[in-house]
């Protein structure tokens, strides 16, 4: 396996053209071709990607409103539609691997005009045969096939990191990110929007307002993005990644993260629904609410890189982890004690906390190899250029890892909703699962990047 890399390419005649051909000279740490050439291109990507990966995150994000329509004509019960949201998630995170690999080696424009057009497979079909009297089993597989919608953010991050110098990938990829989350809750404002008017006989009208922005966001990437020359898949870094310790740790954590956010966004509905049903007696009344946590953790994610910038990603994370820990005891108190105003707060406390620490466990991914890259000159195991190259090369191959075993806690939460219901009726079972998770991960946090001791890694 591999990881992403780029290297500066200049050609005679030095020369950039944009639109359908390769960029011929491309040397974003320069700062006079930055500040001259670079910087526009690089922005029109940016906003090109941030529209694309945000119809994928809505696509990816489809059942999570769809559910709300499958009445009693579908006959289909609250596990099965636990299962109808978890398989997304399951199959977005299997693509994020292939798809970080696929943009070096089909080009960044090609790529992302291919994973725009995947986005029909699952969302065609779903405006053609979503109605009463539809199999199960050919809902699972829209359901799942809706997974191909996950894989565009991690292909989407990998082209946007090649346009950017290293001192503005944190703010592009926050960008990138952020706009791609707003794509959970903007499919759960249209899904509202259709049972609010047309009503929810209606499910196939939500993926059929999907379809011609699938088609616009591949010929705006026709039109306006542009393949960075040099871009490849170095050999082994992933291997070397999967061998690396911090790799499972971080992946841990990221699960507690974006894991939960994904999770939390796919089954919010359903949950209200299930635990307040005499507060939501129909569709359009729990989805009023559905939205407002994706939201919510959409728009914080970036405070959350800005407190690690200034605070330390471990230290924002460990106590993020404390907070998400609090606010999901927070949510089971109110469950057991039917107080509906406590459960929304602790629940959008949730969206809150997790929106935060995908922000400040991403900042740790490269501060972990900066560290390690620091101490190898210190001592003097590497070069310093040699070192650098070292930490990004890692860097990129554990972001991938991450990105893609952290998207599994959608499932997994899912899967806690669904047997939590199963064998008790109420979600308390669930609820206890997530606050250990918590526990879990402020403790990893705590013995592997905060606890003083010889060797720990500083700036972190």
């Amino acid at each position: 396996m591999s990881t992403l890399t780029s290297t500066a390419v200049t050609a005679e005649p030095p020369a950039v053209t944009g639109g359908r051909q390769p960029l011929h000279d491309w040397r974003p740490e320069d700062p006079d071709f930055w500040r001259t050439t670079g910087a526009p291109i690089a922005r029109r990507n940016l906003w090109v990607s941030i529209f694309a990966e945000h119809v994928g995150f809505s696509v990816w994000s489809l059942w999570s409103v769809t559910v709300l329509f499958l009445g009693p004509g579908y006959g289909i019960d609250p596990a099965g539609k636990f299962l109808l949201t978890a398989v997304p998630a399951a199959l977005g995170a299997v693509l994020r691997l292939p798809y970080t690999l696929a943009v070096a080696r089909f080009g960044g424009r090609r790529w992302t005009i291919i994973s725009a057009l995947l986005l029909l497979v699952p969302t065609v079909p779903m405006t053609v045969l979503l109605e009463p009297g539809v199999s199960y089993s050919t809902l699972m597989v829209l359901a799942c096939l809706t997974g191909v919608g996950g894989g565009n953010f991690a292909s989407s991050m990998a082209n946007i990191n090649l346009f950017y110098p290293q001192r503005l990938k944190g703010r592009a990829l926050g960008l990138n990110a952020g706009g791609g989350n707003l794509g959970v809750p903007a499919v759960q404002l249209v899904g509202l929007a259709v049972l609010a008017t047309a009503g929810a006989a209606y499910p196939r009208l939500v993926p059929a307002v999907y379809l011609p922005l699938i088609v616009l966001a591949a010929l705006a990437a026709a039109r306006w993005l542009d393949t960075v020359p040099g871009a490849r898949n170095e050999p082994g870094a992933l291997r070397e990644a999967a061998r690396d310790p911090h790799t499972w740790a971080m992946s841990l954590l990221y699960i507690g993260t974006f894991g939960s956010f994904i999770g939390f966004g796919f089954a919010f509905g359903q949950v209200l629904q299930l635990q307040f049903a005499e507060r939501f007696p129909t569709p359009v009344d729990a989805a009023w609410l559905t939205f407002l946590g994706p939201l919510i953790g959409s728009l914080i994610r970036p405070v959350g890189g800005h407190l690690a910038d200034r605070l330390g990603g471990a230290r924002v994370t460990f106590w993020n982890f404390v907070a998400m820990a609090a606010g999901a005891g927070t949510v089971l108190y109110a469950a057991r004690e039917r107080s509906f105003g406590l459960y929304l707060a602790g629940f959008l406390a949730l969206f809150v906390f997790s929106g935060v620490g995908n922000g400040s466990t991403y900042k740790m991914i490269p501060a972990i190899f900066r560290a390690r890259a620091a101490d190898a000159v210190a001592t003097g195991q590497r070069d310093p250029e040699a070192a650098a190259r070292w930490a990004r090369r890692m860097t990129g191959a554990l972001i991938g890892i991450a990105g893609a075993i952290g998207a599994s806690g959608g499932v997994l939460v899912n899967i806690s909703f669904r047997q939590s219901f199963l064998s008790s009726g109420n979600a308390d079972a669930a609820y206890l699962a997530f606050i250990g998770w918590y526990a879990l991960c402020f403790a990893v946090t705590w013995a592997v990047y905060r606890r003083p001791r010889a060797g720990r890694l500083t700036g972190v």
